[in-house]
């Protein structure tokens, strides 16, 4: 696409976009994550054309775009999906409109406002998901020039301006990375201190633990997470922000194992998340999937095993159990750990977990852990 792009320090990087051209992005990069459908409304917003592969990512049920589609034809363009590829076109530009999503979409609620803030006229999305980083791409965009309030409410009002212009910006840290941190805590009956967070991001997964009878204490940017005996029983259902968040109902699932009574975890967003199940009854969970619902019934303990990372989630659920588990616990197809947490065995490592990574052929053996 034309940018330049320069590595300062290991967390920042400078991006030059003076020269970018309207990209053609291709399906065997684009498959590999599901964010790569913010190329769609980016380039839509500034070029007036996008050209996309189909994204991929993880496999956990339908996750059609078809909102993201309703947004960019309410804002004048016209979109096409054929061979793999979705082409969003504006002939003659982008005006503002009114949107309401049949239903919340974190997705579809960041496209349409990377689309509309270059629109003709004020754009109003109503029925918007709330999550924390729709907050942090509106204040973004704004420090680049937009006009958006609202962000974080279910109504968020795009203003168009005639161009954005570059900033120094630093992103809000990752809630779900914090959380399956927490819970990886509480599994292993550790006390682990957790820094440059938002603890107002980890409400829900906060009350949840507490209710299992965790300890939980936070200050401006810290959770602090400390075992305090046998966990209770619970129930959970994943709902859209500021609900339990489907990006921790996996590593919740590994930790409802390990508690006293039976859980039920309902899963409020996604049809099919339950995939990593099968792995976890490898390691002796006792659990029964009954369409979005599992019920899980608490044992003394897990078993080491060989699974696999079926979605990136699930992995780190996996990684959960794996820590909590006395014995060598192997896990397979790690690409997809490592596409949502950084230096996930050197954080680990960090605070005493026996974890490393190696390189296995199939046709090898695993040799055994230090």
């Amino acid at each position: 696409m034309g940018l330049s792009i320069r590595t300062i320090n290991r967390t920042t990087v400078e991006i030059d976009s003076t020269y970018a051209v309207g990209g053609s992005s291709p399906i065997d990069l684009v498959r590999k994550m599901r964010a790569s459908y913010y190329l769609l409304g980016a380039e839509l917003g500034r070029f007036g054309r996008a050209y996309v592969g189909y994204p991929g990512g993880c496999d956990f049920g339908v996750r059609p775009i078809d909102q993201h589609i309703k947004g960019f034809e309410a804002l004048g363009a016209e979109v096409s999906v054929e061979g793999g590829y979705v082409e969003v076109v504006a002939k003659n530009g982008l005006t503002a409109n009114n949107i309401f999503f049949d239903m919340i979409t974190v997705g579809g609620t960041m496209n349409v406002m990377l689309a509309a803030v270059k629109a003709k006229g004020t754009t109003i999305i109503e029925n918007a998901a709330r999550e924390p980083h729709i907050v942090d791409l509106a204040n973004f965009l704004n420090t680049c020039g937009a006009k958006i309030s609202g962000a974080g409410t279910d109504t968020i009002k795009i203003k168009g301006v005639e161009r954005l212009h570059g900033c120094t910006y630093a992103i809000i840290p990752d809630m779900i990375e914090a959380g399956t941190y927490m819970i990886a805590a509480a599994a292993t009956k550790g006390c682990l201190k957790i820094t440059n967070v938002i603890p107002k991001h980890l409400e829900s997964i906060t009350a949840k633990l507490e209710e299992m009878g965790v300890e939980v204490t936070d200050d401006d940017e810290s959770v602090t997470v400390a075992y305090r005996g046998a966990m209770n029983r619970i129930n959970v259902k994943t709902m859209p922000y500021p609900g339990f968040p489907t990006d921790m109902q996996p590593q919740m699932g590994v930790l409802l194992c390990l508690a006293s009574g039976v859980s039920c975890l309902s899963e409020g967003v996604y049809d099919n998340r339950f995939r990593y199940v099968e792995e976890l009854k490898r390691m002796g969970a006792a659990i029964k999937v009954d369409g979005r619902t599992s019920v899980i019934e608490g044992v003394p303990k897990l078993s080491p095993a060989k699974i696999k990372a079926v979605d990136l989630r699930a992995g780190a659920a996996m990684v959960i159990a794996g820590l909590a588990t006395a014995g060598t616990t192997e896990i397979e197809d790690i690409h997809h750990i490592e596409r949502g947490y950084d230096d996930i065995v050197g954080k680990l490592k960090q605070v005493g977990a026996d974890i490393r990574k190696i390189y296995a052929p199939e046709s090898a053996s695993f040799p055994k852990a230090n």
